[in-house]
C-alpha cells in the first residue's frame, strides 16, 4: 500500500488505509516500491523476474515481494512485445488482416485466423454459405493446432521443473503436427490459411493419408508422456496443491480454458456455443476438481486425446463422397479468393494453366479478380463479435466496419491477457519456487497479450 506521489491519484488516502501506506499503481513505480520496502521496519526482498522469459512463455515481467521464501505480493508487467497488430489492421484489406492476426498467439495461429474470419463472415452475412468442406477442414486444423499448443505447454512446463525428457518428447511430437501444417498450407506457423469465405487452398494429394498416419502414432506418444508425468512423485509434489484457484476465483477473474475446467466447470465454447459444426462431432469436455497445477496438466492431456477423436471424424467426412471434391471457398467471386491454386514447374508461382484460367474466362472476371486482390471487398457497416475455444480459453474477435474495404477497428479478447490476472491469486502466499509452476499452468502466450 503506498503514499500519494506528485502528479498521481492514489486509490486511497493515507488516513483511509486500515494499515500501512497506500500507493497508486501505474506500472512505472519500481523505484517507489523499492523505497517503500527500504523504509519499512519489516525485512522484505523485492525481485524483478523478467522480462527475460520467466516460464519461457514470452516477454513477461513479474515484480515479486518476498518474505524469506514466501511471496507476499506478485505483480505482472506486460507490454514488452507490443506489435501494434490491431492498429495495423486498420490499414490493410479484410483479407490481408489474416496475415496479422495469425501472428498474435503464435502457438495457436489457426484459432486467431478462424475467430477473425468468422467475425468478418458474420458481418458479410455469409456464415451459412461457407462450404461444408471448408468448415470441416477448419475444425481439423484447429484441433491439430490445439494438440501442438498443448504439447508446448506441457513440454516447457516439464523443463521448467527440471524434467528434460518431457521437453524432448513434447517438441518431437509437435514436429509431427508442424510437418502436417507445412504439407497442407506451405508454412509451419502463421499460415494465413483460413480466409473469409473458406480456406486458402484444398488439402493436397496425400494429406488425408498423412493425417491418418499421425492418428495412429499420436495416442501412443501421449501415453508415453503420461507415463513420464502422471504418477511421477517429483512432478506431483511440485504440482499438486500448488497455485490453487477455485471456481469462484476463476469466475470473478473471467478465467476460461483449461484453468476453468480444472476447477470443475465443463465450460467449452465448442459445446456451449457451437461454431463450424462442432455440435455434430462426438467428443467430451475433460474436467478436474483439484483447482491446482496438476489438474490443469491433466485437463490439457485429456484434451489432446479428445482432439484426436475429432480429427478422426473430420478425416472420415473429408474422405466420404459427400465432401470429396467439394469447394473450399465461397462461390461468390466478389468475396472469395481463388482457392484452386496449383504450383508451376518452378515450385514458386502459380501454374500457367491456373493463370490462363483466370485470364481467359472473361474481361469482367479478370477485373473482379484484380480489384479483389488490390482493393479488397467491402463489408457492410456494423460490428460483430465471434468467440472460439482456443487452447487457452475464449478467444474472441470484435470486428467493426464502416462499410469500406478495410476494418474500422478490430479488437481481440485474448485469453492469455485475461488469465494473467490469476498470477497474484495463485502466487501470493506461496513459495517463490512455485511461481514458475503457477505461471506455466496459466500457459500465457505474450504474442496474444501484447498485440
Amino acid at each position: 500500500m503506498t503514499a500519494v506521489h506528485d502528479g498521481e491519484t492514489a486509490h486511497a488516502g493515507q488516513d483511509d488505509a486500515t494499515e500501512g501506506r497506500v500507493y497508486s499503481v501505474n506500472g512505472q513505480d519500481w523505484d517507489e516500491v523499492v523505497q517503500a520496502v527500504a523504509d519499512s521496519s519489516e525485512e522484505r526482498l523485492v525481485i524483478n523476474m523478467g522480462p527475460q522469459h520467466p516460464s519461457t512463455h514470452g516477454v513477461l515481467r513479474l515484480v515479486l515481494t518476498l518474505d524469506g521464501e514466501n511471496v507476499t505480493e506478485a505483480r505482472v508487467g506486460i507490454g514488452y512485445l507490443h506489435t501494434g497488430i490491431e492498429k495495423n489492421m486498420e490499414f490493410r484489406t479484410w483479407t490481408q488482416g489474416v496475415t496479422f492476426v495469425t501472428r498474435m498467439d503464435y502457438l495457436s495461429p489457426i484459432f486467431n485466423e478462424a475467430a477473425y474470419c468468422m467475425a468478418v463472415e458474420k458481418l458479410l452475412g455469409i456464415t451459412d454459405r461457407v462450404p461444408l468442406r471448408a468448415q470441416t477442414i477448419r475444425v481439423m486444423m484447429m484441433e491439430l493446432n490445439r494438440i501442438s499448443s498443448h504439447l508446448v505447454a506441457i513440454a516447457t512446463f516439464g523443463l521448467e521443473l527440471g524434467a528434460t525428457t518431457p521437453m524432448l518428447f513434447g517438441f518431437r511430437e509437435r514436429e509431427l503436427v508442424l510437418d502436417l501444417f507445412e504439407y497442407i498450407t506451405g508454412l509451419r506457423m502463421n499460415m494465413a490459411y483460413v480466409r473469409p469465405g473458406g480456406v486458402s487452398v484444398d488439402l493436397p494429394a496425400g494429406a488425408v493419408d498423412k493425417i491418418g498416419e499421425f492418428l495412429k502414432i499420436m495416442p501412443g506418444r501421449i501415453k508415453e508422456m503420461r507415463k513420464l508425468l502422471d504418477e511421477n512423485p517429483a512432478y506431483t509434489r511440485r504440482t499438486k496443491d500448488v497455485a490453487y484457484l477455485d471456481l469462484t476465483g476463476c469466475m470473478a477473474l473471467g478465467i476460461t480454458g483449461p484453468m476453468l475446467r480444472a476447477a470443475g466447470l465443463p465450460w467449452d465454447l465448442r459445446k456451449s456455443q457451437p461454431y463450424s459444426g462442432y455440435e455434430t462431432y462426438d467428443f467430451d469436455v475433460p474436467t478436474a476438481t483439484s483447482c491446482d497445477v496438476y489438474g490443469r496438466y491433466l485437463v490439457r492431456v485429456a484434451e489432446m486425446e479428445e482432439s484426436l477423436k475429432i480429427i478422426g471424424q473430420c478425416l472420415d467426412r473429408l474422405s466420404g463422397s459427400e465432401l470429396k471434391g467439394r469447394p473450399v471457398m465461397i462461390e461468390d467471386k466478389k468475396i472469395g479468393w481463388p482457392a484452386q491454386l496449383a504450383l508451376g514447374p518452378d515450385g514458386l508461382g502459380n501454374s500457367p494453366d491456373h493463370i490462363a484460367h483466370i485470364m481467359s474466362s472473361s474481361m469482367e472476371a479478370l477485373i473482379h479478380h484484380f480489384k479483389l486482390v488490390t482493393e479488397g471487398f467491402r463489408v457492410p457497416a456494423g460490428q460483430a463479435y465471434v468467440p472460439v475455444e482456443s487452447p487457452r480459453g475464449e478467444l474472441g474477435a470484435h470486428v467493426v466496419s464502416d462499410g469500406g474495404t478495410r476494418p474500422f477497428r478490430v479488437h481481440f479478447r485474448d485469453p492469455s491477457f485475461t488469465n494473467l490476472q490469476a498470477v497474484p491469486a495463485t502466487c501470493e502466499g506461496g513459495m517463490i519456487a512455485d511461481v514458475i509452476a503457477a505461471v506455466a499452468s496459466i500457459d500465457p502466450v505474450m504474442g496474444g497479450v501484447d498485440r
